[in-house]
C-alpha cells in the first residue's frame, strides 16, 4: 500500500519538481586519486542547492529510492574494493514511508576504490542514479565519463555491422512525392474536436468529484467565509472567483510533466502506454482505488501537509493565502479526487495520440467543474438553499465509481493480454467480467447487496433506482454483444477486437478483411495484384484503432472499398512478440542515438518514425505499389471524410496509372 501511494503522490506532485529543471538542483563532478600502479580512488561530487537532499545508498529500502551507483565493465576490466564510502548525511523520520530516511544536504560525497584488470584501459563510465528532492522527489541519472590517464575522455561513436547496416537501409523507404503526406491532413481537423471530448471527460469527472463527500460539503462553507469575511460583496466575489481560478491552475500544472516526455523518444508515450507491466500496474492501482471507494480504507495524503497549507493561507493572506486554501482542498478531497485524477489519467493513455495534451485537456476540464460552483455560488448565495443535503446518497455515489474503477482496472489488464498475445481474456471473457460487475452494481442499487461500512438500510430513492434501471439496461447490452446479436459500437475500442475470440476465427485481421502484417510481404502482393496500399500503423491496445476500424471501417460501402480495392497492411507498434534472432538489429538516428530493434513492434514504430515522421496510432497512409504517396495521411476521421479519403486515393492511382497525375494533390 506504501508504493501504491508513493506512485500516487509522485504522479500528482511531480509538477512542482519538474519546475526545477532549466537549473539542475544537483551540479556534479568528479576526481581521480592513483594509489598504487592498478588501483585508484574515484571521488563522486555532488554540489546540490538549497533547500534540496538527495538520498544515501543506504537509506532504508522502505523509503525513498537510494542512490545507486552502477559501475560498468566491472568484473571484466576491472574490479571494486569494497563498498563506495559517503560523506557527512542527515537522518530524519519520514511520515509518508514512515521510516527514517538518510540523506545528503548542501553537497555528497561518494569515495569508491578500484583496481584495475585490463591495464590497457585507461577510462571507465559510471552510472548514477538518484532522487533530488525538494517537497517533491525527482527522479535523475548521471554519467561519470573518467579518464585515468588525466588526459580527455574519448567517447566512442556506435558502429553498425553489416547486418545492421542492410537491415537499417531496408527499413527507409524511397517515398515518392512525400510531401503530399502533409496535405489536407484531418488528423490535424479532429485534433481539436478530440481535446473538446478530452476536456469534456475531465469535466464531467469534476462533476462527479463535487457529489463526494471530500467535495461536497466544503462547498457552503467555502463560499460562506467569503461572503462573510468581505466588506463589500463584490470582494467576496472576487475571492471566490479566484479561489476558483486557482483550483482549475493547480490540476492544469498536474499535467505539465508530461509533455517533457515528447521530447526524449517519438515512441516514448506510445512504449509506456502499451507495456505490459505498466498496465498491470495500472491494473492493481485502479482495483487499490475500487477497494478505497468500497471504504475499506481511505486513501489520504499525509495530514501534516494539509495543516501547513491552510496554516500558510492564514499566515499569508490576501491573493497568495487564497492559493494556499485552493492548495488545502486539493490536499484534503484527494481521498475522493485521487481515484478519479487516476481514472483520467489511465483514460487519457488509452486514448492514444498526444497523451500529454489530452492530460491537459482532461485535467483543465477537472479544475474547472470542481471550481465553478464556488464561484457561482459566491456571485448567488441564495442557490446555496437549494442544494440538497449532505447524507448517505454521497457514499453510494463513491461506490458506484468503485465499480466503475473496477470495470477500467480490468481494461488494463486486458491490454497488456492483448500485447502479451497471452490469450488469457479473449473478447467473450472480457465482456464476461465486465457483466458481472455491473449485475453486481445493479443489485447494490437496488439493494440487494450493501457494504459492511454502511449504515442503516433506507428507502431507495428515485434517483437511485433511476440509475439502477440504466445500469441493468447496460448490462443486458453487454450480454447481447456477447452473442453478437448488437455490435457493442457504444464501446468501440474498450472490450478487445471481435477477431480476438475465443471462436476460431478465419484470420485475425480487422473485421475479417484480409491484411498483411509484414510491409515487405504486403507490398509484393499489391504489385502482383496492381492494387493500391493502405498502410494501417495501428496497435493492440489502441482504442482508437479499434474505434475507427468498428465504426468507420464497418460501413459496408467503406468495407466494400477496402476488400476489394485496396490491399490493407496492418503494422501493430505494439507488438512485444521478439524478431526472429537473424532479424533484430541496432538502428542508427541522425542524431547518433542507437537503438536497438527486437520486437516487432519497435521495428515498425520505428519505420513509422522515419518514413512518415509520425508516432501516434492510428496512422493511415495510402501508397502506390511503386511508394508513391497517393493522398495526405489521416488519423482519426468520421465515415464521410474517410470514405472521400478513400475515394481520392484510388481516383489518383488510376491517374497515375495513365500519366496524369499531377505533384499537387487538394
Amino acid at each position: 500500500m506504501r508504493i501504491v501511494l508513493a506512485f500516487i503522490v509522485f504522479i500528482t506532485f511531480a509538477v512542482a519538481g519538474f519546475s526545477q529543471n532549466e537549473e539542475d538542483p544537483v551540479v556534479w563532478s568528479h576526481e581521480v586519486n592513483k594509489l598504487a600502479e592498478n588501483d585508484y580512488e574515484l571521488i563522486f561530487k555532488g554540489k546540490i542547492a538549497d533547500g534540496w537532499h538527495i538520498f544515501s545508498q543506504f537509506t532504508d529500502e522502505n523509503g525513498s529510492l537510494p542512490s545507486e551507483f552502477t559501475f560498468l565493465k566491472s568484473g571484466e576490466d576491472y574490479e571494486l574494493v569494497g563498498t563506495a564510502k559517503e560523506s557527512e548525511t542527515t537522518t530524519e523520520y519520514s511520515d509518508i514511508f514512515e521510516v527514517n530516511e538518510t540523506f545528503f544536504l548542501d553537497e555528497a560525497v561518494f569515495t569508491q576504490r578500484i583496481r584495475m584488470l585490463n591495464t590497457a584501459v585507461s577510462q571507465i563510465d559510471v552510472e548514477l542514479f538518484y532522487q533530488v528532492c525538494k517537497e517533491v522527489c525527482i527522479p535523475k541519472e548521471h554519467t561519470f565519463r573518467i579518464s585515468l590517464s588525466g588526459g580527455n575522455v574519448v567517447i566512442e561513436e556506435a558502429i553498425l555491422d553489416d547486418k545492421d547496416l542492410a537491415l537499417s537501409s531496408a527499413l527507409k523507404l524511397n517515398l515518392k512525392n512525400k510531401e503530399k503526406l502533409k496535405g489536407n491532413n484531418s488528423a490535424s481537423l479532429n485534433k481539436g474536436s478530440g481535446l473538446w471530448m478530452i476536456f469534456g471527460l475531465g469535466f464531467l469527472g469534476g462533476l462527479i468529484a463535487l457529489l463526494t463527500p471530500c467535495v461536497f460539503p466544503m462547498i457552503p462553507l467555502t463560499v460562506s467565509y467569503f461572503t462573510k469575511h468581505s466588506k463589500k460583496k463584490s470582494a467576496g466575489i472576487f475571492q471566490a472567483s479566484l479561489y476558483g481560478f486557482y483550483i482549475v491552475l493547480i490540476y492544469f500544472l498536474l499535467s505539465l510533466p508530461f509533455h517533457l516526455f515528447d521530447s526524449v523518444d517519438p515512441q516514448i508515450l506510445n512504449t509506456i502506454a502499451t507495456n505490459i507491466w505498466l498496465n498491470i500496474a495500472f491494473f492493481v492501482v485502479f482495483v487499490f482505488f475500487a477497494f478505497s471507494f468500497f471504504g475499506y480504507y481511505e486513501l489520504t495524503l499525509p495530514s501534516s501537509w494539509s495543516t501547513k497549507m491552510d496554516s500558510a493561507s492564514s499566515k499569508v493572506g490576501g491573493g497568495l493565502g487564497i492559493f494556499f486554501m485552493a492548495l488545502t482542498l486539493a490536499i484534503v478531497s484527494f481521498s475522493c479526487t485521487g481515484p478519479i485524477l487516476g481514472g483520467l489519467l489511465g483514460s487519457t493513455t488509452l486514448a492514444e495520440g498526444d497523451v500529454a495534451y489530452n492530460l491537459s485537456a482532461g485535467m483543465l476540464g477537472f479544475g474547472v467543474a470542481l471550481a465553478l460552483p464556488f464561484a457561482l455560488f459566491a456571485m448567488f448565495p441564495t442557490w446555496l438553499n437549494t442544494l440538497p443535503k449532505s447524507g448517505g446518497w454521497m457514499n453510494t455515489v463513491k461506490v458506484f465509481l468503485g465499480f466503475l474503477e473496477l470495470a477500467l482496472a480490468f481494461k488494463f489488464l486486458s491490454n497488456a493480454d492483448l500485447v502479451g498475445n497471452w490469450g488469457l481474456f479473449k473478447r467473450e471473457i472480457f465482456l464476461g467480467i465486465w457483466i458481472l460487475l455491473f449485475v453486481l452494481l445493479v443489485l447494490y442499487l437496488f439493494g440487494v447487496i450493501r457494504f459492511a461500512h454502511e449504515g442503516p438500510k433506507q428507502k431507495l430513492s428515485k434517483t437511485r433506482i433511476g440509475f439502477g434501471i440504466l445500469t441493468a439496461a447496460f448490462t443486458i447490452y453487454l450480454v447481447l454483444g456477447v452473442f453478437n446479436i448488437t455490435s457493442l459500437k457504444l464501446l468501440s475500442g474498450f472490450p478487445p477486437p471481435d477477431f480476438y475470440s475465443v471462436v476460431e476465427k478465419e484470420n485475425n485481421c480487422p473485421l475479417g478483411l484480409n491484411c498483411f502484417k509484414d510491409f515487405e510481404e504486403g507490398l509484393a502482393y499489391a504489385k502482383k495484384e496492381s492494387k493500391p496500399i493502405l498502410l494501417d500503423f495501428t496497435g493492440w491496445a489502441c482504442v482508437n484503432c479499434r474505434k475507427m476500424e468498428e465504426n468507420v471501417w464497418s460501413e459496408p460501402d467503406i468495407y466494400e472499398i477496402l476488400n476489394e480495392d485496396y490491399v490493407l497492411i496492418s503494422l501493430y507498434i505494439d507488438d512485444r512478440k521478439l524478431l526472429p534472432e537473424n532479424e533484430r538489429f541496432d538502428y542508427k538516428f541522425d542524431s547518433g542515438r542507437v537503438k536497438n530493434i527486437e520486437s516487432i513492434g519497435e521495428k515498425w514504430g520505428t519505420f513509422q518514425t522515419l518514413n512518415f515522421g509520425a508516432a501516434s496510432q492510428p496512422y493511415y497512409v495510402l501508397l502506390s505499389p511503386d511508394l508513391e504517396v497517393l493522398n495526405s495521411s489521416i488519423q482519426n476521421a468520421d465515415s464521410e471524410t474517410y470514405r472521400n479519403w478513400l475515394q481520392l486515393g484510388l481516383k489518383n492511382f488510376d491517374e497515375l496509372n495513365k500519366g496524369e497525375l499531377t505533384s499537387a494533390l487538394p
